[in-house]
């Protein structure tokens, strides 16, 4: 019989051991995971040379302009002789040809949005051209088939005239904006206003010229912004202005919203080019100077404002490449030094030295921005892969503030997508971690006091046959799941709220007042009559108390509203207190998570507090101290390893809670600890944008990193905790 129970004990404690090494395995395989996932975030990019293919008989000093498509299979060159070709990049095969320059010869150049080329004649026509891409699967291979088409053909573009030296277009939807630099220095812009025809969808553009201000100097670049409001004009030693077109048809005012210099260390223009969105202005100074601009509001008016500027790592800009897709651009310098930037991130993912020996003379990027096309001193066209997958991303991004574009000032800021295709990501993890903590702490607010006086009285004052019963009554909410509590928060106790908050504060005053009274005028009946219920049942009392009390408190909800918050306590705090008020908010999270927290604080407190030795409380009620004494001094720092393990183990429950708060707040990610708004927390915005995302992009991978903080701020917590509560248990466990 004795080998037999040595058997069993060494079964049992291989089988809980077995369970402890697996629970810890699966613990690090969750952390290894997580870390797999976010570790390529903030991996470096890469570029490597694929081939090079002969594209013309010119050399690279002859081209003028080159781009690829999507696909990266055909190339678009334009030369010094303003030939245009489409080549295919696998071999250099020629697919189409096309001369721009027939009977007068071309002065200006630019490529403006949407695959747009603007030309400029000497006669002082302009020329709008767009390069498209026609997909096709003859025999199921891959076809592209290129086009260049000339828009706007019957309208009459350029300025009487005026011979151009440069050039910028853009087109949208609703009009068509032109402006230029022309040979003498004069600057001029032009818009068509866009009429389709209800009938015959035929399309009218009505020319509509400004007389734009004098600069003060001669301005050698124009840029348009893309909502067609900013034109920004740049000379060779740095000057800039800005003219305001929208003032100029508002109020027929011709309006510089401002000017100055765009280099703080002096230096001539090397290189500028607008980002993705035509919002922001980028700008290379020959000091080595490289900076981003974009409008912002102040006080004083609009300002075009240096939001940030880059390491160059000591090398001069000569070129600057923005991507199509991304708020990333490469630059190339004067020796052939390739760098690749992210303006959101404010991050440098790449920096290579390419061959000193060739020159560039113009440089592109493919719109997945995978390719690099490099035209160098041989002719030839150089292919190169640029491995940058995730550039929107860094640590500053992520916890720090940040300038975004159109923006007034930094701001953290979650926001994930959105419609266009111009968007800049905001992955800003500070509001998410803001709302998580404010979540779990007006959940904690709401249980901690309810859930410990609770197991107080539970434990050490009430009837034992009374506690068998209500402990498993409390201890059984734990069984019912969040998502119905969420219901609950979201369909009813949100417009509950909403419709009597005065009440919901009332009950805060009445329901103290009204039970301290009532004990009072318990305390103050005969004994006899106080004698007639048993010790430890007096809770069975309350209970109709605080059902009246609570009754009470909204049945006059209307009246006290009227008379103290003029009818409306919701408008009275917007209006008189200047606080929001939002239905979902933090007040109704407390409380629906303060429920789903007490059962599991309770439970474990609970078990801490009655588990304390019976002889210690009867021997300090032997020695002369009261009750509350005993409670105080003694049962109390015995149990106090319990307690707060009960505490910590429901604070890692409310910071990892995520269906009551995705069903009871609003999910906006902002950084406001009113009480009366919502927030959004990482569990939450897990839920919400994981099944949404783009296995392995830059927003769902950010995703497994937010599930690692969580992970990890779990762990820190969890840890933290075990080290206090045993050093509770060796203070107080010599009692």
């Amino acid at each position: 019989m004795p080998r037999w129970r040595q058997l069993k004990n060494t079964m049992a404690t291989a089988t809980v051991s077995t369970g402890g090494v697996a629970v810890l395995g699966a613990i690090l395989l969750i952390f290894f995971y997580l870390l797999y996932e976010v570790v390529p975030l903030f991996s470096s990019a890469t570029a490597s040379k694929m081939d090079s293919i002969p594209v013309s008989s010119v050399t690279a000093e002859q081209l003028r302009y080159t781009t690829t498509e999507e696909q990266g299979e055909v190339a678009l060159t334009i030369d010094t002789n303003w030939q245009a070709k489409f080549v295919r990049t696998l071999d250099g095969a020629e697919l189409l040809a096309r001369s721009f320059e027939t009977n007068s010869q071309v002065t200006a150049f630019a490529a403006g949005n949407e695959n747009l080329l603007a030309f400029a004649y000497r006669d002082s026509q302009i020329k709008l051209n767009k390069h498209s891409y026609r997909l096709s699967y003859p025999n199921d291979k891959r076809l592209v088939t290129p086009s260049l088409d000339q828009l706007y053909t019957d309208q009459e573009l350029g300025f009487a005239g005026a011979v151009l030296q440069k050039v910028a277009a853009n087109d949208s939807e609703d009009a068509l904006l032109i402006a230029g630099i022309s040979v003498a220095g004069e600057i001029l812009a032009r818009r068509f206003e866009k009429t389709t025809s209800f009938l015959s969808d035929e399309l009218t553009l009505e020319a509509k010229n400004f007389l734009l201000p004098k600069l003060g100097f001669r301005p050698s670049e124009v840029f348009v912004g893309s909502s067609q409001r900013w034109l920004y004009f740049l000379a060779n030693n740095g000057s800039f202005a800005v003219v305001d077109l929208k003032r100029a048809d508002e109020q027929g005012l011709q309006l510089i919203a401002d000017r100055g210099t765009v280099f703080g260390g002096g230096g001539s223009l090397t290189a500028s080019a607008m980002l993705l969105g035509g919002i922001s202005l980028l700008t290379a100074s020959s000091n080595g100077e490289l900076s981003q601009f974009f409008m912002v509001r102040t006080e004083a008016g609009p300002k075009f404002q240096r939001v940030r500027e880059f390491d160059t790592t000591g090398h001069t800009v000569t070129h600057i490449v923005p991507e199509h897709r991304r708020k990333v651009f490469l630059t190339l310098s004067d020796d052939n030094f390739l760098q690749a930037y992210s303006t959101t991130a404010h991050r440098r993912s790449l920096g290579k030295q390419l061959s000193e020996n060739e020159s560039v003379s113009t440089a592109s990027v493919s719109p997945r921005g995978n390719i690099l096309l490099l035209a160098t001193g041989d002719g030839n066209l150089e292919r190169w892969n640029i491995d940058n997958e995730h550039p929107d991303v860094s640590w500053s991004a992520l916890w720090e503030e940040v300038w975004y574009e159109s923006y007034d000032q930094p701001e953290y800021v979650w926001q994930s997508s959105a419609s266009n295709n111009d968007f800049e990501p905001k992955y800003s993890f500070t509001p998410l971690a803001f709302g998580t903590l404010k979540a779990a702490f007006y959940a904690m607010l709401v249980a901690t006091p309810l859930a410990i006086c609770g197991a107080i009285y539970t434990a050490y004052f009430m009837a034992p046959a009374l506690r068998r019963k209500v402990k498993p009554v409390i201890e059984l909410m734990e069984a019912l799941p969040t998502v119905i509590l969420g219901f609950l928060a979201g369909l009813w106790l949100a417009p509950f709220i909403e419709d009597k908050l005065t009440g919901v504060f009332t009950v805060l005053l009445v329901m103290p007042v009204g039970v301290l009274a009532f004990a009072f005028a318990w305390s103050r009946l005969p004994l006899a009559v106080r004698s007639m219920l048993p010790e430890g049942w007096h809770i069975i009392l309350l209970i109709p108390v605080i059902t009246a009390l609570g009754y009470f408190s909204f049945a006059i909800n209307d009246s006290v509203e009227i008379a103290l918050f003029g009818g409306d306590m919701r408008v009275w705090i917007t209006q008189e207190l200047g606080i929001s008020f939002d239905q979902r908010n933090a007040l109704v999270v407390g409380i629906a998570m303060g429920m789903a927290v007490i059962p599991t604080i309770f439970s474990i407190a609970e078990d801490a507090i009655f588990s304390v030795p019976k002889h210690l409380s009867y021997g300090s009620l032997a020695l002369g101290a009261t009750p509350w004494q005993t409670l105080v001094g003694v049962v109390l720092p015995t149990a106090s390893p319990g307690i707060f393990s009960g505490l910590m183990i429901g604070t890692g429950r409310a910071v990892g809670e995520t269906m009551i708060v995705l069903m009871a707040t609003g999910n906006t990610p902002i950084m406001d600890a009113n009480i009366f708004e919502g927030m959004r927390t990482l569990a939450a915005n897990i839920a919400v944008e994981v099944p949404e995302t783009e296995v392995d992009s830059s927003h769902y991978r950010v995703l497994f990193l937010a599930a690692f903080v969580l992970f990890a701020f779990t762990f820190v917590v969890n840890t933290a905790a075990e080290i206090i509560r045993q050093r509770l248990r060796v203070k107080y466990g010599s009692l």
